[in-house]
């Protein structure tokens, strides 16, 4: 993964995750999330009986976008995924509670079930690159197929 999107997404706190409904119909949330950069993994906490938990048990792809606190309008920058919600019993998930509390220790107050999304595709916006620049990633063929 380019480093430029490695160090935004390990800069910032909170990402939109979008996904279905059971209707089929789009629904979003945002979430506090922790970066595992070396496997490229979102981890968020949730409450199990909230809607999107309910989704993402059904409907585990996922899309989403991921920008700074504070927006720059003039240095803009941000970011588009796509991934999957793996199951809980998955190996890559097996850091998801240590990393994310590590990030986040006010969250171990908090009753939840950790997520793991597996990222595909990034693209990342950097204008401070030179305005439109992009800088796109995807996850090999190998890994895609972790998640069919």
């Amino acid at each position: 993964m380019n480093a430029s999107i490695l160090d935004f997404i390990k800069e910032q706190k909170v990402a939109t995750v979008c996904c279905l409904d059971e209707k089929g119909f789009p629904y979003s949330f945002n979430c506090f999330y922790a970066f595992n950069s070396s496997e490229g993994l979102l981890y968020f906490k949730s409450s199990p009986s909230s809607d999107h938990s309910k989704f993402l048990t059904q409907r585990p792809h996922v899309a989403g976008t991921i920008l700074p606190g504070k927006l720059n309008y003039l240095a803009l920058r941000g970011i588009q995924y796509t991934g999957v919600v793996l199951p809980s019993e998955d190996a890559l998930c097996q850091n998801a509670s240590a990393d994310y509390h590590k990030k986040f220790p006010f969250a171990l107050a908090k009753s939840g079930e950790l997520y793991t999304i597996l990222l595909e595709s990034i693209k990342m916006t950097d204008n401070t690159k030179g305005f439109g620049t992009k800088i796109l990633w995807e996850r090999g063929e190998l890994a895609l197929n972790h998640s069919n």
